[in-house]
């Protein structure tokens, strides 16, 4: 076989082996790579998107914590607040009741004295009449010296 003849087919051989990969092979290997790339350009894209909308989340969260915090902090005021009015609600109705049950234990006991005072007078009067029979040795008639004898325990 001659060489040059052998060339010149395998060169043959070679350009159209290159048109065929060229017209058949080549374009769909660029579109398959070009595909390729834009999922990748989308993938890249997206995943940016999730950071912006990653780092918005994460702003807003911050921000509803912040109004979450001041709103306990105004529940928490208001609560006590609250507590307060009532403790001192609670204070006064105290405070009011004892100087009822103050007032009545004071009446009652003026009461009971004013009582107690008219049966040591009636005990006196009696005590009195029993000495003055004792002195006189006589009895003296209670229902005729009644004025009497009221006039002395009223002196009592």
């Amino acid at each position: 076989m001659n060489l040059n003849a052998t060339l010149i087919v395998q060169s043959i051989v070679f350009l159209i082996l290159g048109w065929v990969t060229m017209k058949f092979i080549w374009p769909p290997l660029i579109q398959a790579i070009e595909e390729r790339q834009k999922k990748i350009a989308d993938g890249i894209a997206a995943a940016d998107r999730a950071k912006k909308e990653l780092a918005e989340a994460d702003s807003r969260v911050a921000d509803e914590i912040k109004k979450a915090r001041v709103e306990a902090s105004s529940i928490t005021e208001r609560a006590q607040k609250q507590y307060n009015e009532i403790l001192e609600k609670a204070k006064g109705d105290a405070s009011t009741e004892a100087a009822k049950i103050k007032a009545a234990a004071e009446a009652e006991i003026a009461n009971l004295s004013f009582k107690a005072r008219e049966i040591l007078r009636q005990q006196v009067a009696t005590l009195a009449v029993a000495g003055a029979e004792r002195i006189l040795q006589r009895e003296i008639d209670a229902t005729r010296h009644r004025d009497l004898l009221e006039a002395l325990a009223k002196e009592i």
